[in-house]
């Protein structure tokens, strides 16, 4: 992490705390999202470190974005009005650089009737993206966008997150598995785990935040159980308490 891109990302303790802004691509004007830059207010005076947003966000809201790290997602998928898909490329790397982003996301399923399409996808995107210096943020869900708990056992993700390194992805996003030391030994980039659906249950959520951090954990990269929470400043600043150890 020794470019000024990722330093927007990552402290200098190596760990991030990014809320994920991303999910008006398929949800619309969700719950917490309806208006972006009251959202973006709260959760950067909680103490976030980088969003993950869509394009459109990261274009109107520059300025309320400008005290974070930036990264813009160039994939999507169908909307729930359009049913499955496994996403295509939306953006190119060019385009995200003109807003300034400091890094890059895009999805990838191992495991999944997409997996070589949604591979050699990630792939592109690192390729394109190394050529201009900046940084991509796989994310790795094994079994596809809504795969059930048994898809993404601990070898799964240790498996996911491991390719996504030997593609060349600078840091990964992936959900939490039991043992997560063992998907953090396999790994040589940084990894954050990814919040899921919204629990209702704060406390678990946490839990499995400071054991994540505790086995080895970069960070999180958390969207609904942050910005639908009842209070989303002060949940944003109980995560980055645990993701920094302050």
């Amino acid at each position: 992490m020794t470019t000024r891109r990722m330093r927007r990302i990552f402290r200098n303790d190596g760990r991030t705390l990014i809320v994920a802004m991303d999910h008006g691509l398929i949800d619309g004007p969700c719950p917490g999202l309806e208006r972006p830059a009251e959202t973006i207010a709260k959760v950067t005076a909680g103490g976030a470190d980088a969003v993950l947003t869509s394009y459109g966000v990261a274009q109107r809201f520059a300025s309320e974005l400008a005290g974070l790290g930036l990264i813009v997602r160039v994939d999507g998928g169908a909307t729930r009005l359009g049913g499955s898909g496994q996403g295509a490329l939306f953006f190119g790397v060019e385009a995200a650089l003109r807003l300034g982003a400091d890094a890059v996301a895009v999805s990838a399923f191992p495991g999944s009737p997409a997996e070589v399409e949604s591979l050699e996808r990630l792939a592109r995107v690192i390729e394109a993206a190394h050529a201009w210096g900046l940084p991509v943020m796989a994310e790795m869900v094994p079994g596809g966008f809504d795969s059930p708990p048994e898809k993404r056992t601990t070898e799964a993700v240790a498996l996911a997150v491991r390719v996504a390194a030997e593609l060349g992805a600078d840091f990964v996003k992936t959900p939490y598995a039991p043992n997560f030391e063992q998907v953090i030994a396999g790994a040589y980039v940084p990894v954050v785990v990814l919040g899921g659906a919204k629990r209702g249950d704060e406390a678990s959520l946490l839990a499995d935040v400071a054991a994540a951090v505790q086995a080895g954990g970069a960070g999180v990269a958390i969207g609904r159980n942050i910005f639908q929470a009842d209070d989303p400043t002060a949940m944003t600043a109980a995560v980055a308490r645990l993701v920094h150890r302050e």
